[in-house]
C-alpha cells in the first residue's frame, strides 16, 4: 500500500474527495496523486499526517496500527478521571490543559451550563 493509498483510506473514512484533501492541506492539483510512485518530502508527509491525526510511519506503511484516527468521544473523556487520558488527547494550543479547563469541559458535556461560570471562579479563587 502506497502512501496515496493510505490518504486516500483516510480521505474516504472522512467522506473528503483527494481534490479536498489536497484543498485543505494547501496543495496544488494533483498532488496527492504524485504519492502513487513517489514518497512525499518531510514537509508535505508531516503536514498531511498532523491533519489526519496519524503518524507519519503509518502513512508510510511502517506502522499498521492507526489508533488516533477514529471519533473521540468527547463526553467520555470529560467524565474520565485518568489525567494520562486528558493529557494524551486533549490539548489547548499544543499545550496540556489547566485544571480550569478540564473543569470547563466537564460541566460543558456534563449538560451543567449554569454552573460554568460559578466553577470556574471557584477555580481561580483558589490559585
Amino acid at each position: 500500500m502506497t502512501v496515496y493509498d493510505r490518504i486516500k483510506e483516510l480521505a474516504q473514512k472522512r467522506k473528503m474527495t483527494i481534490s479536498e484533501v489536497e484543498e485543505a492541506l494547501g496543495m496544488g492539483t494533483n498532488s496527492l496523486y504524485a504519492w502513487k510512485k513517489k514518497t512525499p518530502n518531510g514537509a508535505s508527509l508531516e503536514k498531511a499526517a498532523d491533519y489526519f491525526h496519524v503518524s507519519v510511519d503509518y502513512l508510510l506503511g511502517r506502522d499498521s496500527e492507526n489508533i488516533s484516527n477514529g471519533p473521540i468521544d468527547l463526553t467520555e473523556i470529560a467524565n474520565s478521571d485518568d489525567e494520562a487520558v486528558w493529557d494524551k488527547l486533549v490539548s489547548s494550543g499544543g499545550r496540556p490543559l489547566t485544571e480550569k479547563d478540564k473543569a470547563m469541559i466537564r460541566l460543558v458535556f456534563a449538560d451543567r451550563w449554569d454552573e460554568i461560570t460559578q466553577k470556574a471562579k471557584d477555580i481561580d479563587n483558589n490559585k
